[in-house]
């Protein structure tokens, strides 16, 4: 009995862990390659699925949301072509994982009703994260030659922004159900 336990308390340990990793690849295969809407053709397209580092770490813990931001970011330079080790690595990687992080510190399931109240919450930080993102990315283009800074900040405001403050609080009500009916006992953050 006590290993049949302990096996499901390290199971319920490692979901989060797995399930971000998992999230990160999916999150770097959709940015890649489901963004119908070219902002900049060929350069820039509008990150629908912005949301899902700030909605994994608001389900899954902080550090989950930041390993979702950081290796998506890595999967969709890799399969885009952009990957630029410096940019993708460093600046660009830590703060998309930062829209994951920041997001997941504030806002614990367990502790967080999400009434409408919390829900305009998540949108403010999503907003003031996501805008912290945007300059920091920017900068770096702007650094590396890559793209004018205000051109970047107002072409990756659209892409980024406006999705993740639309769509993570539009997703966490029905995406916190399907978590709690795959887990009715209950899971841990990571």
């Amino acid at each position: 009995m006590q290993e049949t336990t302990n096996a499901r308390v390290e199971g319920d340990s490692l979901f989060p862990i797995v399930l971000s990793i998992v999230a990160a690849a999916a999150t770097g295969v959709l940015w890649a390659y489901a963004n119908p809407i070219q902002l900049v053709p060929g350069v820039i397209q509008w990150r629908i699925f912005a949301f899902l580092p700030p909605l994994v770490g608001i389900l899954l813990g902080w550090k989950s949301g930041f390993i979702c931001g950081y290796l998506g970011t890595i999967v969709w330079s890799l399969l885009a072509g952009t990957f630029i080790p410096a940019h993708s690595l460093i600046v660009d990687g830590i703060m998309v994982g930062l829209t994951g992080l920041l997001p997941g510190l504030m806002f614990d399931p367990a502790k967080t009703t999400f009434d409408r109240i919390a829900l305009v919450k998540i949108a403010a930080v999503c907003l003031i994260v996501g805008l912290v993102m945007v300059v920091a990315v920017s900068a770096s283009l702007a650094f590396l030659g890559i793209f004018p800074f205000w051109w970047a900040v107002f072409y990756l405001g659209l892409s980024d922004i406006v999705p993740m403050i639309i769509g993570t609080p539009l997703f966490v009500i029905p995406a916190l159900k399907i978590l709690k009916n795959a887990h009715p006992t209950g899971f841990s953050r990571f």
